[in-house]
């Protein structure tokens, strides 16, 4: 390390052991639950590295802009849905939040939008798992910018105190015993690997789903979307059930459902006779098309509540529960789990 270059709260986590997040708690004295244990260490190891808080840069920082900052990889579904309930929720509590779109995974953009969150010195920063890089995120919170993350269900924990996802893999496997229950004899999940992590839930509750089936005969696969034409995959399916029925159809989201289920249909086959399908996040299409397609229900306005909760606390406010807002499990872990709930429709049943 060089003489020369400032110490920064990313050192002293590093030399500590602890979280970023813990770091910035103890050194700004937030009241927020920590050990003694932690507070000493902490601070005997800023003590030793010769760390100098920045006053003009503290003095900004206690300063509140009643600003917030939401990152999402784009607009699409369930992203504008969980922005504009952010939204509704922050503004409840006197903050602003300016939301951020990661326009396709593209570097650039995620460059400027540091730049920007940098620059606005944002009183806290909500991420999506696939809306930055956990190397890009680091540097706002290396200042000690207050961090909740949501639907990051692999990241490292020193970043940020707290996750809170959605529980895709439990909502999947409920899924999957619900097409068994329906009669199906082959199972296959059309999956969207460019969907990363979000992708990787949903797999994962298929997987434990037919782990746990009790009927060795089901033939089983899964059909990786990838630009291919819908015509493409419902042969695909046929192949993997190898002339099994019904064949029950996990889809990666409610839209991707619904394309197969009309090429379904163009090839003559009848929903839910011989194909039965299951769709992820209650888009408004799943209930406006015909057969209405089952899927999972978003708590769009817990998973909101619940992350802005977290935030207002380790900007040390309480929030107040008349506002509507729940209340938080007695030992939040770095990741709370929300469960989804199972909406049974007819492309899944007579």
């Amino acid at each position: 390390m060089s003489k020369n270059r400032q110490i920064t709260i990313v050192d002293i986590a590093e030399a500590a052991g602890v979280s970023i997040a813990t770091v910035s708690n103890v050194l700004n004295r937030r009241k927020v639950p920590m050990s003694e244990g932690t507070i000493r260490k902490v601070e005997k190891i800023a003590e030793e590295l010769g760390y100098r808080r920045n006053v003009m840069a503290a003095n900004l920082s206690r300063r509140k802009s009643f600003e917030l900052g939401l990152m999402i990889p784009n607009y699409d579904a369930y992203y504008g849905r969980f922005a504009e309930e952010m939204e509704r929720t922050a503004h409840r509590f006197g903050y602003h939040m300016s939301v951020f779109s990661a326009g396709g995974y593209d570097p650039d953009m995620e460059k400027r939008h540091l730049e920007v969150l940098l620059q606005r010195r944002v009183d806290g920063l909500f991420c999506h798992g696939l809306a930055m890089t956990p190397e890009t995120t680091r540097q706002i919170v290396g200042d000690g910018t207050p961090l909740v993350l949501f639907n990051a269900w692999d990241w490292p924990q020193d970043i940020a105190i707290h996750a809170v996802n959605l529980n895709f893999a439990d909502g999947c496997v409920q899924a999957v015993h619900h097409l068994v229950e329906q009669g199906c004899e082959a199972l296959i999940y059309l999956s969207s690997i460019r969907s990363k992590a979000t992708n990787e839930q949903r797999l994962k509750g298929f997987r434990q789903g037919l782990a746990e089936l009790h009927k060795a005969s089901v033939a089983s696969g899964i059909v990786d979307l990838g630009g291919k034409p819908m015509a493409e995959l419902v042969k695909q399916t046929q192949e993997i059930s190898g002339g099994k029925g019904p064949i029950g159809i996990l889809a990666f989201d409610d839209l991707t459902a619904l394309r197969f289920m009309s090429a379904v249909q163009e090839q003559g086959y009848r929903v839910p006779e011989q194909y039965k399908i299951f769709g992820i996040n209650n888009d408004p299409v799943s209930s406006a098309c015909y057969p209405p397609i089952s899927t999972l229900d978003i708590p769009y306005s817990q998973q909101a509540q619940y992350a802005i909760t977290l935030m207002l606390r380790q900007l040390g406010e309480e929030p107040d529960t008349d506002k509507g807002v729940p209340t938080l499990p007695d030992s939040t872990e770095h990741e709370l789990r929300i469960p989804l709930t199972m909406l049974p429709r007819l492309s899944t049943s007579s």
